[in-house]
């Protein structure tokens, strides 16, 4: 499974989302700092779940980092968020 896969099947898992959108946007970041050969180092997701109802956007961040522990501490360099409650515009 590579890491994009991963990363879905965890956020699924974890709030059983409305929208979820994971992107590998490696290949744009080629050369910078964090890249590697292979890439799946930079993410942009893009969620739209309850959970994140009433919550703030540094606590969505929070609750997503730490469904995403493993992947953040093993080699996912850059991870973009938009994190929206169900109706709420993003």
């Amino acid at each position: 499974m590579d890491v994009r896969e991963a990363i879905e099947q965890k956020l699924t898992k974890a709030f059983t989302p409305e929208h979820l959108s994971v992107i590998d946007e490696s290949h744009l970041h080629e050369g910078h700092a964090g890249a590697r050969p292979g890439g799946q180092t930079h993410f942009r997701v893009s969620i739209a779940a309850a959970a994140f109802s009433g919550r703030s956007r540094l606590d969505r961040h929070r609750m997503i980092h730490e469904a995403l522990v493993a992947e953040l501490a093993g080699g996912v360099h850059a991870l973009a968020i938009k994190a929206t409650a169900p109706g709420e515009a993003g």
